[in-house]
């Protein structure tokens, strides 16, 4: 399989780009290179709430979606954006969270959790974990129904969703219906097949994912299995799972190797494998059509898992 025609033309388009010394560079300078960039007007949402969430000795920012149609005591998903934990907001992903939120039929709340390396591990997690609590407690005022909950996330924020039902469990609840999983990060091993083939030129580069995780954790040779979820000891009792790779990702294996764990886990876990596509292609739909059905079939697994 070649590169989707669609993500090739991206690609040029991203190669015209001053490239960025990933040596020198810092993460206040690469923020400001990853401002949004509106590709089109975004889906249509029938309410978008902006919030902030009163958490233990901090306050952070959220975005509550709600699809047309959803009615009274919805299911709610909360989500993670991308970003290497360095990068990102809700407003590099607003576009992904309405598109999520149409195809699911669920509210989203996407949540602006602090990034590093200015709130390193386990700051994010924490933020995401107990935005999910506030979530529940906040029930009534959001609208949503407090028993029919997921979690997802792309990237860096598939590696906190993942992280997150982990914690869920761990501390009794709340109960998750399904974790969506996109091309999340779950180890650090940069010698594997996908980080191999896909090192450069298909936008995500090893480069990039070690200045990443050196801001996240620091040195990353032996991480928290919080953070590096693979490495976690054990998977089992998890929430349903769909995990969604892309064919030319460095980050291929790694998502597919902790759809396995999970499996071998007993957590029944759906896997798909996008041809031709890169990493970043779910929230580069605009550009990418054909990313589309992707985001329509993940939608559908969560309607089907908070029916």
């Amino acid at each position: 399989m070649t590169l989707n025609p669609q993500v090739e033309a991206l690609l040029g388009f991203f190669a015209q780009m001053p490239p960025i010394d990933y040596e020198t560079i810092t993460p206040e300078a690469l923020r400001e290179a990853n401002r949004p960039m509106q590709m089109g007007p975004p889906p249509a949402v029938a309410e978008v709430r902006d919030l902030t969430l009163d958490l233990p000795g901090r306050t952070i920012a959220a975005r509550l979606y709600k699809p047309e149609g959803a009615g009274e005591n919805v299911p709610l998903v909360l989500f993670y954006h991308g970003g290497g934990w360095v990068i990102g907001s809700i407003e590099t992903h607003d576009a992904s969270a309405r598109a999520l939120a149409v195809a699911s039929g669920a509210a989203v709340l996407s949540v602006d959790y602090r990034l590093a390396p200015e709130t390193p591990f386990p700051g994010p997690l924490d933020d995401c974990h107990d935005a999910l609590l506030w979530a529940v407690d906040h029930a009534a005022d959001l609208g949503i129904d407090k028993g029919r909950l997921a979690v997802a996330g792309d990237s860096a924020g598939g590696n906190l969703a993942a992280a997150v039902a982990i914690r869920a469990r761990d501390a009794g609840g709340p109960k998750l219906a399904h974790q969506l999983l996109i091309y999340p990060v779950t180890d650090t091993n940069f010698e594997n097949g996908s980080y191999t083939e896909n090192a450069e030129g298909y936008f995500l580069t090893t480069r990039m994912m070690q200045w990443f995780w050196m801001h996240y954790v620091g040195d990353h040779g032996d991480p928290h299995p919080e953070a590096a979820v693979l490495r976690h000891d054990n998977l089992a009792g998890l929430p349903p799972a769909t995990v969604l790779v892309a064919q030319y990702d460095p980050l291929r294996d790694e998502g597919l190797d902790y759809a396995e764990a999970l499996k071998k886990a007993g957590v029944p876990v759906e896997t798909e494998l996008a041809p031709g596509m890169i990493h970043g292609f779910f929230s580069m739909f605009e550009a990418v059509p054909d990313a589309m059905p992707y985001i329509e079939r993940a939608g559908a697994r969560l309607k089907a898992a908070l029916a």
